[in-house]
């Protein structure tokens, strides 16, 4: 059986690591499913350990770090996938940070991009990867 190559987008971990938010026991489900292959990338983590390590936040660093040591796929940024990032962005009006992540998941072959953003962001009507919110009231 084939497992879902899913991009984790920074959400999704905060989310769990902060464990405040409605959004984590979808994310947990998520980050549980063992018919799911997990795939991040260099962007995801200068978006979330920074942060978390200059305010020693260390039960959320934690998180974050077995996460990213848990053997998923890592994309490595590199010219291409920012231009890919450039295109889509002009294309579709993605925010920068939102189009690095969607060019690292589409260099991955992903299946799904998995993401706490409103269904309403214009990342949604990509054709590919199928987005999937996990945002409260989300029913992508």
């Amino acid at each position: 059986m084939n497992r879902i190559r899913t991009f984790v987008d920074t959400g999704v971990l905060i989310a769990i690591a902060r464990g405040d938010d409605k959004a984590a026991d979808a994310a947990l489900a998520i980050l549980d499913d063992p018919n799911r292959e997990f795939v991040s990338s260099d962007f995801v983590q200068l978006e979330v350990l920074p942060k978390a390590a200059f305010h020693r936040r260390n039960d959320e660093l934690n998180v974050y770090r077995e996460f990213f040591e848990g053997g998923l796929v890592d994309v490595v940024a590199s010219k291409s996938i920012t231009q890919s990032a450039i295109a889509v962005a002009s294309e579709h009006d993605i925010h920068a940070m939102d189009a690095l992540h969607i060019a690292s998941a589409l260099e991955a072959g992903v299946d799904e991009f998995v993401t706490t953003e409103k269904p309403s962001k214009p990342m949604f009507k990509l054709a590919q990867p199928r987005v999937v919110s996990i945002h409260p009231g989300a029913t992508s």
